[in-house]
C-alpha cells in the first residue's frame, strides 16, 4: 500500500488548475530544456528572465508550487551563497543562487503539470525506445519516493531526540552534518521499493516491444504559443 500510494505522490501534486495542464507534454519538455539554456546567460540579463519567468509562473499558477521546491532548498542556497561570496565574490554568489532558483522553477513547470505516464508517452513520441522511457519514468517517479523515505526518516530521528530543536545557526551546522546519515537510508529504501516495481512491470510485459500507445499526442494553439513565446524572449535576451 505504501509503495502505491509514493508512486501517486507527483500526480497528487498536480496542478489541475494550470494552463499548461492542456499543453502537449512535448511541449512542457521543450520549455524545460529552453529555460534551463538561459542560466548561461550574465547575472543582469538572468535577472530579467528570472522576473519574467515569474510573471509566467504567476500566470500559469504554479507560481506556489515553485516557491515550495525553491524552499525546500533554503538551507543549500544559504550554504551555496555564503561560501562562493566568500570564496570567489558576491556577484558569483548570487549568479549561482539565481541559476539553481531557475532550474528549481523549471522542474515545478514539468512535474507540477505533468504525470509520469504523460512524460513517459511524450519520451516514446519523440522516439526514445519504450523501455528506457518507461525506466526514465520510473526514475521520475522515484523522487517521490525519496521525498517520502526521507521525511519518514526525519520524522523518526525527531521522535526519537536525534534532531534536538537548536538556534539557526547551530540548526544549519546540524543539517549539514546529519546529511549522510539521513541521505544514504532513504536512498537505499528508494532503490528497493523502485527495483520491486520495475520487476512487477516487466512482470507484466510491460517491456513488450509490441506494446503501443494509449493515445495520439497532438500540438494545439497553446503549444506553439508556448514555445513561441519562450523561444522569442531566450532569443532577444541572447542577441540585445
Amino acid at each position: 500500500m505504501r509503495i502505491s500510494q509514493a508512486g501517486r505522490s507527483l500526480q497528487l501534486n498536480l496542478v489541475e488548475a494550470s494552463p499548461l495542464r492542456f499543453a502537449d507534454p512535448r511541449t512542457k519538455l521543450f520549455l524545460s530544456v529552453a529555460i534551463s539554456m538561459v542560466v548561461m546567460l550574465p547575472l543582469e540579463r538572468l535577472a530579467v528572465f528570472i522576473v519574467v519567468y515569474t510573471l509566467f509562473l504567476l500566470w500559469t499558477r504554479l507560481l506556489p508550487s515553485a516557491i515550495q521546491q525553491v524552499w525546500r532548498l533554503k538551507w543549500l542556497l544559504i550554504l551555496l551563497f555564503a561560501f562562493d561570496w566568500w570564496l570567489i565574490g558576491l556577484a558569483h554568489a548570487a549568479l549561482i543562487c539565481a541559476r539553481l532558483i531557475l532550474l528549481t522553477g523549471v522542474f515545478a513547470l514539468l512535474f507540477s503539470t505533468t504525470t509520469t505516464r504523460e512524460l513517459r508517452l511524450a519520451l516514446e513520441k519523440l522516439g526514445i525506445p519504450y523501455r528506457y522511457a518507461f525506466s526514465l519514468g520510473l526514475a521520475f517517479q522515484s523522487m517521490g519516493l525519496l521525498d517520502d523515505e526521507l521525511r519518514a526518516i526525519r520524522e523518526a530521528q525527531a521522535s526519537r531526540g536525534a534532531l534536538p530543536e537548536l538556534s539557526s545557526l547551530r540548526r544549519l551546522l546540524a543539517e549539514v552534518g546529519n546529511l549522510v546519515s539521513l541521505t544514504v537510508p532513504a536512498i537505499v529504501l528508494t532503490t528497493k521499493r523502485a527495483w520491486a516495481i520495475t520487476e512487477a512491470a516487466y512482470a507484466r510485459g510491460f517491456d513488450s516491444p509490441k506494446r503501443t500507445s494509449y493515445h495520439s499526442l497532438t500540438f494545439s494553439r497553446l503549444d506553439f504559443f508556448l514555445m513561441g513565446g519562450v523561444t522569442l524572449v531566450i532569443m532577444l535576451l541572447y542577441w540585445l
